[in-house]
């Protein structure tokens, strides 16, 4: 194990000793805010600590069988105990290495997936419909939910902008790496000659804002808009103005809502996506300043950033930032996405490390 990764670990042990020491003070306990924090912080570095104990253990236990193997009677034994050892350390390290990267609180939370139709006329919007299925699919297969907060259709199918609200565990987490660019290449349905054609999507993905620290939206700040709903719907969804449009003045955001009968349900959803977009807008703000310092890997997750091309002549899906090519798209676009937010997971994982040992 490195010797900056062993320090670090060894500051783990001493801060429990530190939690439990304020966990039994009178004053500590009796203050449920302050009790609730430490108790979080305890059972989290409680966690590191014990894997970094168990460490420490399997080193003795190899270094212990390693002069065992002298003893022609316990050499058999000492190399089983050998490998054991060395398989389990290995295994471990990688477990306290990720146990070691800085967390962001925003990973945990509910997101919004906002997709939007671009270059590429009427087949940018069927890949925008194609996309929102393939998320879709995926979600119900990690068991999250998927809430349509708002759609605009095309004239051919497809969307020109959809916003699906989706609730589950570490739902920001596993998605924010989808923001950006996604350019397909394929045949449209409406191309007679067989040519390939080029269109892209641009996709965002916010956290749901905490009720806590949500932007406080001034009512003299908005302008709301209702209409009459567009597209599929019955009668009554065509006869009443139900959708509503809401605009933020001061930054010219807009969202709106049109996919429930009732108005004042359509301004809760609508008002929520507005909060999420103000809020992203100033995290992509401060996320452009320090990429102007320091470049990810994994990029801004800004829109203009083209991160990801989907091939269907070549069967390929390519995520730009790390490299992955993959020849799976048609299971990809039935929404077998693990393995390419995995790969993503695991490269935002190594480049946190890399920063941990310059700055450890």
């Amino acid at each position: 194990m490195q010797t900056f990764l062993r320090s670090q670990l060894q500051r783990f042990a001493q801060r429990l000793e530190e939690l439990d020491f304020l966990l039994s003070r009178e004053d500590i306990m009796s203050d449920m805010a302050q009790y609730r924090k430490i108790s979080r912080e305890h059972a989290e570095v409680t966690a590191v600590a014990g894997r970094y104990a168990r460490f420490v253990q399997r080193e003795a236990d190899l270094a212990e069988a390693q002069e065992m193997l002298t003893d022609p009677e316990m050499g058999d034994m000492a190399q089983e105990e050998i490998a054991g050892a060395t398989a389990e350390l290995a295994q471990l390290e990688e477990e306290l290495q990720r146990l070691l990267l800085p967390k962001d609180p925003d990973d945990a939370r509910d997101a919004y997936l906002e997709i939007r139709a671009g270059a590429g006329g009427d087949e940018s919007a069927l890949f925008a419909a194609d996309l929102a299925r393939m998320y879709t699919r995926y979600c119900d297969s990690v068991g999250w939910k998927v809430e349509v907060m708002s759609a605009s259709d095309s004239e051919v199918g497809g969307y020109k902008e959809i916003v699906l609200h989706v609730s589950g565990d570490q739902v920001y987490g596993k998605l924010r790496f989808e923001s950006g660019g996604h350019r397909v290449q394929r045949v449209p349905a409406t191309e007679t000659q067989g040519r390939i054609h080029t269109s892209a999507c641009t996709v965002a993905v916010m956290p749901e804002p905490d009720e806590t620290q949500a932007v406080t939206l001034n009512p003299a700040d908005l302008r709301i808009d209702t209409f009459r709903a567009s597209g599929a719907g019955g009668q009554h969804i065509n006869k009443t103005d139900s959708a509503v449009r809401v605009v933020h003045l001061p930054t010219g955001i807009v969202a709106e809502c049109q996919d429930g009968r009732s108005q004042h349900a359509n301004k809760a959803k609508a008002l929520q996506v507005l909060q999420a977009r103000i809020q992203e807008k100033e995290r992509s703000e401060r996320a452009a300043k320090e990429a102007a310092q320091r470049k990810g890997l994994i990029g801004s997750g800004d829109r203009s950033d083209r991160i990801r091309t989907y091939n269907f002549p070549q069967g390929r899906i390519t995520d730009h930032r790390i490299n992955l090519t993959l020849y799976k798209l048609l299971y990809v676009m039935e929404g077998d996405l693990g393995d390419v937010l995995q790969a993503l997971q695991h490269a935002r994982e190594a480049e946190q490390l890399a920063e941990l040992e310059v700055n450890g």
